[in-house]
């Protein structure tokens, strides 16, 4: 089969494109031929050598969507799609022709998805179900801050958030596009900017239930600022500062939550059940797929990777044949 590898870390020069073994399924895995497979931000830091845990030659890649080809009677010519923290890591990634994945970890794609819009699903809308789901609860009527609104995973949980009745408020620099499902939806957006605690604070009638900040770092005072008392605060990212400091009098006075979501120590099984808990979303039409920026070939995946990394707006996917 074709695949992508590096042997070595850097900028996506060092991506190769190689002729590598086709995997075989066994009792302990299933194979799936991947139709497409999205690249994220972290994919590429997993090239340049951001993650330690990557074991080398390594094929990258963690979201994905094909069809089950060698595997269960029940599963095959399934069509499945996933993401993990495992896979492109310390297991062989997506951006290849085939994978191979323990049974536990397939979950059928929305047949209202084509296989690249669902390839492009994985990592963004696990990491938000996960904080405004299963670790902040949050509930009809409720109102989330999304800090980072306009960006993958804050668009995710701006669709998540409505999907369960909440209210949202936009916090980003720029306003969201009003063609993007997340611009869609939203009830308020505010700037971030120097007013950003007094207008969010306004709106919400003195804070809100839960703040999602995907920014994190320079960000984190304000998102701990704009949450009422014994409201939820979640944190993904430490953009631009990994130390931070903040009021300890203030929080605990405040009774604030702090929730840490780590999607990537979720591998491809341990996220199968968040992908499967999505599809009702997207087959009811609760649940919009992002937009696809750019699509590229497997044969041009170091374009794709300088895409992700130049910061392209909306999501880089790679088809195979």
């Amino acid at each position: 089969m074709k695949a992508i590898q590096f042997k070595s870390f850097g900028s996506p020069e060092v991506l190769e494109h190689v002729d590598a073994p086709t995997p075989q399924a066994d009792a302990d895995n299933v194979v799936v031929q991947v139709k497409a497979a999205s690249v994220n931000p972290s994919d590429v830091k997993n090239v340049s050598g951001h993650f330690a845990h990557t074991a080398l030659p390594r094929t990258p890649g963690r979201d994905f969507s094909g069809v089950v080809v060698d595997g269960p009677q029940a599963w095959l010519g399934a069509e499945v799609w996933g993401t993990g923290g495992d896979i492109g890591f310390t297991r062989e990634g997506t951006h290849a022709e085939f994978i191979r994945i323990p049974p536990g970890a397939l979950s059928r794609k929305p047949a209202t998805l084509s296989h690249a819009e669902a390839s492009a699903i994985g990592v963004n809308f696990v990491v938000a179900w996960l904080g405004t789901v299963e670790y902040a609860h949050l509930q009809a009527g409720e109102t989330i801050a999304v800090i980072g609104a306009g960006g993958g995973v804050g668009g995710a949980v701006v669709q998540i958030a409505k999907a369960r009745g909440a209210r949202v408020i936009a916090v980003d620099r720029q306003p969201l596009s009003a063609d993007s499902p997340a611009g869609r939806l939203i009830d308020d957006y505010v700037p971030f900017d120097e007013n950003v605690t007094e207008r969010v604070r306004t709106l919400s009638g003195g804070g809100v239930d839960v703040v999602y900040d995907t920014v994190g770092g320079v960000a984190f005072e304000t998102a701990l600022s704009l949450v009422k008392r014994r409201g939820r605060v979640l944190e993904i990212s430490g953009t631009g500062k990994r130390r931070v400091e903040f009021d300890l009098i203030d929080f605990y006075h405040n009774e604030t939550q702090l929730l840490g979501v780590d999607s990537a120590k979720l591998g491809v099984a341990e996220s199968a059940p968040l992908m499967t808990a999505l599809v009702e979303g997207f087959e009811s039409g609760k649940l919009q797929a992002p937009a696809i920026a750019q699509t590229f070939t497997l044969e041009r995946a170091r374009d794709a990777y300088d895409a992700v990394a130049a910061g392209t707006r909306g999501r880089v996917v790679i088809e195979m044949p």
